[in-house]
């Protein structure tokens, strides 16, 4: 299926196309990208949707750790900013209500869903048992945009967005995207979700923390594809480079994940700390 339409509105039909049921859009934004290597959630937010109601829950979150240079430069989230706010185990309640029995909904699910399920574990909560829809998956299935984050994603649908990568307007974001993919499969006749489940392949329960590391699409496509990308990186002292990189794969050393990349500036292979990428395009 190719991209089509531009015009969607976001609440246009939305609940009606899968079954009239309950709708969550869910995101996190983290301390770095792996949770099972200590990184934590340092912000969140849900919204609910069901008969064209909403109800909502955004918080920052204190992670207990330190945000990454490069997970800071994303989503400018600073520690200053999260020293004051409630640890997870606080705001959990609101999360979980809002989630529980509904339709779970997210742009990379295991990489959200993979740090919710670490919070719930560590606080010894049975993970939510959910139907998920991942945005992403959809997108890479049926779809030729040219890149799979979501902020490229709305772009090329000529969705509006006011900031990226803050949880709530990623969740806002998602569902647009959403709506409009809907719209689509709804004309081939696909208005179900047990259809939109078979559509994209899914399991029924979200991602569980264990196995492989979810990567932001734009690496995990150039490392799948061999092709090179533009690196932004931090290094340790601070300094912030570019250069043109091939990326080959993800390795662990030190308690630590690094990209082993084909760096063409030094023109040789070299390790890049994942918490240190600022930015890949």
């Amino acid at each position: 299926m190719m991209r089509k339409k531009k015009g969607a509105r976001v609440d246009e039909g939305i609940d009606e196309l899968i079954e009239k049921g309950s709708l969550s859009f869910f995101d996190v934004e983290t301390t770095g990208l792996v949770p099972r290597y200590g990184d934590r959630i340092c912000e969140v937010a849900v919204l609910r949707s069901c008969g064209g109601e909403t109800e909502s829950f955004e918080s920052l979150v204190n992670p207990q750790r330190p945000i990454s240079p490069g997970a800071s430069f994303v989503n400018g989230i600073t520690d200053r900013m999260v020293r004051e706010a409630p640890l997870f185990e606080a705001v959990v309640p609101q999360v979980l209500e809002l989630l529980e029995g509904a339709v779970i909904i997210c742009h990379n699910a295991p990489f959200d869903l993979g740090f919710l399920s670490k919070e719930l574990e560590l606080l010894h909560i049975k993970m939510v048992d959910s139907p998920v829809i991942d945005t992403l998956r959809l997108a890479r299935r049926y779809y030729d945009f040219p890149s799979k984050s979501l902020g490229n994603i709305a772009r090329y649908l000529s969705i509006s967005m006011d900031i990226e990568h803050r949880a709530m307007a990623d969740v806002h974001i998602t569902r647009a995207v959403l709506s409009h993919f809907l719209d689509d499969f709804a004309e081939q006749g696909i208005t179900r979700l047990g259809q939109i489940l078979a559509l994209q392949g899914a399991r029924r329960q979200p991602p569980r923390q264990r196995g492989p590391v979810a990567l932001p699409p734009i690496l995990e496509e150039a490392i799948q594809l061999k092709k090179d990308v533009w690196l932004r990186y931090v290094s340790r002292g601070g300094d912030v480079t570019e250069r043109r990189i091939e990326p080959k794969e993800i390795v662990a050393y030190n308690d630590y994940l690094y990209l082993v990349a084909y760096c063409h500036l030094r023109q040789d292979e070299r390790m890049f700390r994942l918490d240190r990428i600022v930015n890949l395009r």
